[in-house]
């Protein structure tokens, strides 16, 4: 089920003109048992970003500290995520905005209030901070871009809505 992902990540050369950083590809990772893979592109720690070339190598190994996301209040993340047809699901929730593009297959997304919705390619999910479960019940795997945004947690009923993800 392995697949690799290009990132092409673009720069300043001394004179201020752009150019092409880095050109690579990597390999997706083993996650949940190998039902699940998935490339980390790149994540932020602040707002605004900071796009030094200083800051480029840590943001490109990733300061995914905390589940999902960044977790220092105002961190972005983005992965590329394939789920294998009947990978496990599991109920989770991150203190994130999330953008959740369906590139390739198809997919339920499960909320707990009983809610499933079906999504094909080029579906856009935006997941605010709810506690919801990625479904292939397909034939073939499903891929993902995720794009996610530190988040203040939501509270009902007096009750901070924190983070949600099983071991």
């Amino acid at each position: 089920m392995g697949f690799e992902v290009r990132r092409i990540v673009t720069g300043h050369d001394g004179n201020g003109k752009a150019i092409v950083a880095s050109d690579e590809r990597l390999q997706a990772t083993s996650r949940r048992g190998g039902s699940i893979m998935g490339c980390e592109i790149w994540s932020t720690q602040r707002m605004p970003v900071d796009n030094s070339k200083e800051a480029e190598a840590a943001q490109k190994k990733g300061f995914v500290v905390r589940y999902n996301y960044v977790g220092s209040g105002a961190g972005t993340v983005v992965r590329i995520v394939e789920f294998a047809p009947g990978a496990p699901k599991f109920m989770h929730r991150t203190e994130t905005l999330d953008y959740a593009i369906l590139l390739e297959g198809e997919c339920d997304l499960e909320l707990d209030g009983g809610g499933t919705l079906h999504m094909k390619p080029g579906d856009v999910a935006v997941q605010r901070g709810t506690m919801h479960a990625w479904v292939n019940t397909g034939k073939e795997p499903c891929r993902f871009a995720f794009i996610l945004i530190d988040a203040t947690p939501v509270t009902v009923g007096g009750e901070s809505l924190k983070t949600h993800y099983p071991a």
